[in-house]
């Protein structure tokens, strides 16, 4: 399997909402030229980190026999990328991190409508209305606790900006996933109370991470005591340390803090691979790759053909907001609210 790796670039994630003259400049990299079409070849956008996915896709290799590339880097960017390349894009799948970025990849008319049956076969409220994408696992907003040192967490995302938690609560700012509950909690409570609520968590020193595993780390070696981050990262902890010294805590049923998002995959009408590429979505919703979700990366499987591993809440046990992830599209507010309070530079 081949493999592109791209720095992320902020320029080019507001490009993703139509500016893209900013992101050619920021970006001087000219787009690749497609290559004629290869029956036996796959191009991947993947906005989903290599050590997640790099085995499963692997494995799609080693059953069809058909060639990976895999460029991978930021969702945000891959789609801006998607979009300034037009026609001339070697992507064949743009595989996303969240529903945000496929809302706005399928509003802008660059993908192409799947088969029914393939966008059937999961929840209704996890695909999108037109077929233009479809989620293939799903993944649910926690604070990662200290079993140390949190007896008491609060239940709440509001209470973190409370001046016990100062200097002991870890973000990353700069993930998808973060931007994608952001965005959420705009919708759901408003500009004003998520800019407070931002302002608050710096004003209370926030510890700014990467990523979401640096922060469950964290948490483990006692830098912070809780971080927010998704719900799946905390198991891959423990699967290598059982005694790993943190939890998961499920806050705000019905509002931001119980966000329960996808990441999802998509065809793009630039494809010059289409057959292979429609064979990808259907192996990744295949009973084979939601088993990989759910005991390789302790994902919730969205198909009824792998059941939810036991030591996942269900997902019918959780109160995620009653909100469509197709209102998650506007990342470009969000990147300049974050910027605005000072959380991005």
């Amino acid at each position: 399997m081949a493999k592109i790796r791209v720095g992320r670039c902020w320029a080019i994630a507001l490009a993703l909402f139509g500016m893209l003259a900013i992101a050619a400049i920021a970006c001087s990299e000219e787009p690749e030229q497609p290559s004629s079409p290869q029956h036996n070849e796959l191009t991947i956008y993947s906005g989903r980190g290599e050590s997640l996915v790099g085995p499963l896709i692997e494995r799609f290799e080693e059953v069809t026999g058909i060639a990976v590339r895999v460029r991978y880097a930021g969702t945000a960017e891959l789609a801006s990328a998607i979009l300034e390349e037009g026609d001339r894009s070697r992507a064949d799948v743009f595989y996303s991190q969240d529903a945000g970025a496929l809302t706005a990849l399928a509003e802008s008319g660059v993908l192409n409508q799947l088969p029914d049956d393939v966008v059937t076969g999961v929840p209704e409220e996890l695909a999108d209305a037109s077929g233009r994408w479809v989620a293939t696992s799903g993944r649910a907003r926690v604070l990662v606790v200290s079993t140390e040192r949190v007896p008491d967490p609060p239940d709440s995302i509001f209470d973190l900006v409370d001046e016990e938690w100062r200097g002991r609560i870890g973000w990353a700012p700069t993930n998808a996933s973060f931007q994608a509950f952001i965005t959420a909690m705009r919708q759901i409570h408003g500009e004003d109370a998520t800019e407070n609520w931002l302002r608050g968590m710096l004003a209370n020193d926030v510890v700014e991470y990467p990523k979401n595993s640096p922060i469950v780390q964290a948490v483990g070696d006692g830098e912070i005591d809780i971080g927010l981050v998704n719900h799946y990262y905390l198991h891959r902890f423990i699967a290598d340390d059982p005694d790993f010294p943190a939890f998961n805590h499920f806050t705000d049923a019905g509002a931001a803090g119980g966000l329960v998002n996808i990441a999802g995959v998509a065809v793009l009408k630039a494809s010059r691979n289409s057959e292979n590429a429609l064979r990808f979505v259907r192996f990744l919703l295949s009973e084979e790759g939601q088993t990989y979700f759910s005991d390789q990366t302790s994902e919730y499987p969205l198909t009824s053909e792998v059941d939810v591993p036991a030591n996942l809440v269900p997902l019918a046990d959780l109160d995620p907001p009653s909100l469509a992830l197709t209102s998650l599209s506007d990342l470009e507010g969000t990147l300049e609210l974050l910027r605005d309070v000072g959380a991005l530079p």
